[in-house]
């Protein structure tokens, strides 16, 4: 929580201001019940008018001068609170930024955007808060209880019996806040964790007529929320009433004993007035300390968890500088004895993985679902670091150079398409800032699909809907290619991302990379493409079970032959090498 507050530290001008402004405003409010005192006693009981106008003119310049104080304070006060949220929302998306998908895995997708959203407003709520009224308050609290005494100990002691007990109680609506609150917005991110699912699946759920059972899991999760957010809000309701309780009876025995005290004449009835007038300014006070406290609780409960973000160490250590010159142009991959496993798997993804592609070299990868593939891809980026063994790009390991340098040597096509919302250029230029229009072009019709676009009302210009929803599989497939061939890099990785493109398509594909001098690594189902490559790694249980060329493998490889048969027939070696 200290973490998280720290970022207010840029801010302490623009609070100091605040808080000035908000103790001028305070001390204004104290003194009007000194001055209705004098006014009823030295004024209206003694008849004398001019005293009334003189204290009345006074309270109305002190009242002008805690309304500019007022306004001027808000202003002060959203100032800091917008900047400490803005500050806090940027520090968070870098630090997600920086993630590897290890600490990725950490943190549901839902969760995270409720703590950049919702959690960090609540903080910005408390912020403001805190140098709006926060602070007024608990100091109202204390200087209407010393004014009251100062006026009338005997009055004054009254109100200074009932606060232990008021005091107390709050505590514990904080506490207890505290964990009601945090429930909530665990409760909060499992809601927005069905919303999320439900919007990205809606397709699906339509095609498999399933609206009944989402309405069913979001009513539960929705249900959940609602019933966590009551319980924490009867509690803060239940406060009010209480406190008010207290204090009118503290209110009702000050106007009995000091009606005695007058008869008395142990005190004059401006004094009276005074101290009553103190008592319902602290029950005032009361009742926002207990919306204070609930929106402490809150934010507490948001801080631990925006904190946990922001203290999250990275599991993978970046160099600041490459260790290696080593000549970048080359295109070699070494993976030697290479083992991974993921943090909650029970069973290695990759298991002692060993093997070379040389520079200029087209490697088709094999296997089936679960074998490993998709996690080799994502050990070379370095996107997650293996246990055991070494990922060599020519000749460096990957985990002394920078992300940067490593990366940006990376053409990276997905298994599942991502495109953003803006336009067909603005998409395959997302892969080379500042690419020119003819790079475009020239990357959509390596990719094969420059005359599809050609053929879109505004061509290159023509608007995606979020996550391509206007364009069919393939063409999304395509579109994610050519925003990787506009990088023209070193490596190639496409991660199963030709599955939705027919063999005529993908074979002009593959003849159009021959002229990128880079090295691929195409994951494929299809036969045809491995018989295109140079070499094929054969993938089973994250081990590699067979390596060599098309031709070696249906020598040596029983698995092979059977997935050649099992898309060509048992004529399986004569018919794949015809369709080359």
């Amino acid at each position: 929580m200290l973490q998280v507050f720290s970022y207010l530290k840029p801010y302490r001008k623009p609070m100091i201001i605040a808080i000035s402004l908000m103790l001028m405003e305070l001390a204004v409010e104290l003194i009007h019940p000194l001055l209705i005192a004098k006014i009823i006693d030295d004024g209206i009981i003694q008849q004398d008018m001019s005293v009334v106008w003189y204290w009345g003119g006074i309270m109305l310049l002190l009242t002008l001068l805690g309304f500019a104080a007022g306004i001027i304070n808000s202003f002060y006060a959203a100032t800091v609170s917008q900047g400490f949220a803005y500050d806090i929302r940027e520090s968070m998306f870098g630090r997600i930024q920086s993630f590897s998908f290890a600490n990725f895995d950490r943190f549901a997708t839902s969760s995270l955007i409720t703590r950049i959203t919702s959690d960090v407003t609540q903080m910005q709520n408390v912020v403001f808060m805190g140098l709006r009224i926060m602070l007024r308050a608990p100091l109202m609290l204390m200087g209407g209880l010393i004014m009251a005494m100062v006026i009338n100990v005997k009055l004054g002691l009254i109100l200074l019996v009932t606060m232990p007990f008021l005091f107390g109680f709050l505590v514990w609506v904080m506490n207890r806040g505290f964990k009601l609150f945090r429930a909530v917005q665990a409760r909060l991110d499992r809601t927005n964790g069905v919303l999320r699912e439900n919007l990205m699946g809606m397709r699906l759920i339509k095609a498999f007529v399933r609206s009944k059972h989402e309405m069913g899991r979001f009513s539960k999760a929705n249900g959940e929320l609602r019933d966590k957010t009551i319980a924490a809000l009867r509690l803060i309701e239940l406060a009010i009433p209480i406190l008010l309780l207290v204090m009118n009876f503290s209110i009702l025995f000050i106007l009995w004993f000091g009606n005695n005290q007058v008869n008395a004449a142990n005190a004059d009835i401006g004094q009276i007035v005074a101290v009553v007038n103190y008592a319902t300014r602290i029950t005032g006070a009361f009742t926002a300390l207990s919306f204070i406290l609930a929106s402490i609780s809150r934010a507490r409960a948001s801080a631990q968890r925006v904190g946990e973000v922001l203290a999250t160490e990275e599991d993978m250590v970046e160099k600041r500088e490459d260790s290696s010159r080593k000549n970048h142009d080359e295109g070699e991959i070494v993976f030697d004895n290479v083992t991974f496993q993921y943090p909650r798997s029970q069973s290695p993804a990759i298991d002692a993985v060993s093997f070379r592609v040389r520079s200029g070299q087209t490697v088709a990868i094999l296997g089936a679902t679960g074998s490993g593939k998709s996690t080799l891809f994502q050990l070379i980026p370095r996107l997650y670091d293996p246990q055991e063994g070494r990922i060599l790009i020519n000749g460096t390991d990957v985990r002394e150079l920078t992300y940067a340098t490593l990366r940006r040597q990376i053409g990276y096509v997905p298994q599942e398409s991502l495109l953003f919302t803006g336009t067909v250029q603005d998409n395959i230029r997302w892969g080379k800032e500042g690419a020119s229009a003819e790079e475009v072009r020239e990357a959509a019709a390596n990719a094969q699909i420059h005359e599809t676009i050609m053929k879109l009302p505004k061509q290159y210009e023509t608007l995606i809907g979020q996550k391509g929803v206007n364009l069919s599989g393939g063409q999304k497939q395509r579109m994610s290619i050519a925003r990787a061939l506009i990088r023209k890099p070193r490596f190639l990785l496409f991660d199963d991302s030709t599955s939705a493109l027919d063999l005529a398509t993908e074979a002009k594909l593959l003849q159009a990379l021959k002229k990128y001098d880079c090295t691929t690594l195409i994951i494929t189902q299809k036969i045809s493409t491995a018989i295109e490559a140079d070499t094929v790694l054969l993938m089973e249980d994250g081990r590699l079970l067979a390596q060599g060329t098309h031709d070696e493998l249906l020598a040596s490889s029983s698995l092979y032959r059977q997935i050649v048969e099992s898309q060509f027939g048992k004529e399986g070696t004569s018919d794949a090498k015809t369709a080359r």
